[in-house]
């Protein structure tokens, strides 16, 4: 996860800073995690998936492509999940409309 975050940070316009919203998975909150200075870590309250927009693209994804099917296997499933988010990330508009929240706006 360290390396992630610092991918990450590589990307963040100099003088920027960007808030990554995580849940509380146990490497995302280890006190061993190395967080770039560019970067804050902020995990939604516990048990409250309905405020991590992620979880929305996961619901939207299901809903649209993964929904109503058997899968033939494992790799089945990857794949189909593959598919579905090389399509969702075709769709720049939709993700922020999806991870958009209105009460964002006055902070």
């Amino acid at each position: 996860m360290s390396q992630h975050l610092a991918e990450i940070a590589r990307h963040i316009d100099d003088g920027a800073h960007a808030i990554l919203i995580t849940d509380q998975a146990g490497w995302h909150m280890s006190n061993k995690l190395v967080v770039p200075d560019n970067i804050t870590i902020l995990p939604p309250p516990p048990k409250s998936p309905e405020l991590n927009p992620v979880e929305n693209l996961w619901n939207f994804m299901r809903d649209n492509w993964l929904s109503n099917r058997v899968f033939k296997s494992y790799d089945d499933i990857v794949d189909h999940c593959c598919d579905a988010w090389r399509k969702l990330e075709r769709q720049p508009w939709r993700i922020m409309s999806i991870g958009r929240r209105e009460w964002v706006n006055g902070f």
